[in-house]
């Protein structure tokens, strides 16, 4: 039985509002249509003003996200990231050698970081190097190079460069945006070259971002959700994001 237009754009607002996120190849084949119908369906939907279409599907929360200053972040979904400071700085073992990236997450992990653990940490974040160089047993390396001033940490070619002399357990890695088909996403394009080249230096990479970052894009891709080994997040993502992380052999912690 063929169903209407109309019919159609409800079943789709009704998926956003369960989901917060639809797929146009879900959508044709539980309406039975074509996949050129359905993104016909979305570009009218969105000229309305009621979803956002991003690749693939279309999100009801723009999907596509602003730089701020990493003092108006940290003020904000502040026990979430604490929550999940506290169960990534678990991970950290004894001796261990780790990357930190930037971020309010990974400033938060810093905070959470035990003051007698024996390690040895890589970061570009500067807030967080401050935050561990009262740990006694901690040694910081800060990468050095051209300062992006919004999140107050270190961008460009001589951190790629030092990068390539280490080689750590594990990264510790925020994120702007988590997209299950573009990937991870970052608002800075140099700041994503670099977390590219920090990748390359860890045995085991490790993503915290909270729950509002799912189903948002950055400016510049970081990498393909294959390229990570782990998720620590909230307990607020929408269960078809978990769904399509766990598919793709990613471990997804909610905190």
């Amino acid at each position: 039985m063929t169903i209407s237009i109309a019919e159609r754009h409800q079943h789709i607002l009704t998926r956003l509002r369960e989901q917060g996120h639809v797929n146009v190849l879900k959508l044709s084949q539980d309406l039975n249509v074509s996949t050129v119908t359905i993104r016909k369906d979305l570009k009218y939907l969105e000229e309305r003003k009621l979803l956002f279409r991003a690749h693939g599907g279309a999100s009801v929360n723009n999907p596509y996200i602003n730089d701020r200053p990493v003092n108006e972040k940290e003020k904000i979904r502040v026990s979430q990231k604490q929550r999940i400071a506290r169960y990534a700085a678990g991970l950290i073992e004894p001796k261990d050698s780790i990357i930190m990236a930037s971020g309010t997450t990974i400033i938060e992990l810093a905070r959470h970081i035990k003051a007698d653990n024996q390690l040895t940490v890589v970061t570009a974040s500067l807030n967080t190097a401050l935050i561990l160089s009262k740990n006694t047993q901690t040694d910081i390396i800060q990468l050095g190079g051209m300062i992006r001033k919004s999140s107050s940490s270190v961008i460009g070619n001589f951190a790629e460069k030092m990068l390539t002399n280490f080689s750590c357990s594990k990264l510790f890695l925020g994120v702007d945006g988590i997209d299950p088909d573009f990937g991870f996403t970052t608002t800075n394009d140099m700041e994503a070259t670099l977390n590219q080249q920090m990748i390359k230096a860890a045995q085991k990479v490790i993503i915290l971002a909270d729950s509002t970052k799912f189903g948002k894009r950055g400016f510049s891709k970081i990498c393909s959700l294959t390229d990570v080994d782990m998720i620590i997040t909230d307990d607020e993502v929408a269960s078809p994001f978990v769904s399509s992380i766990e598919e793709s052999g990613i471990e997804i912690i909610q905190r």
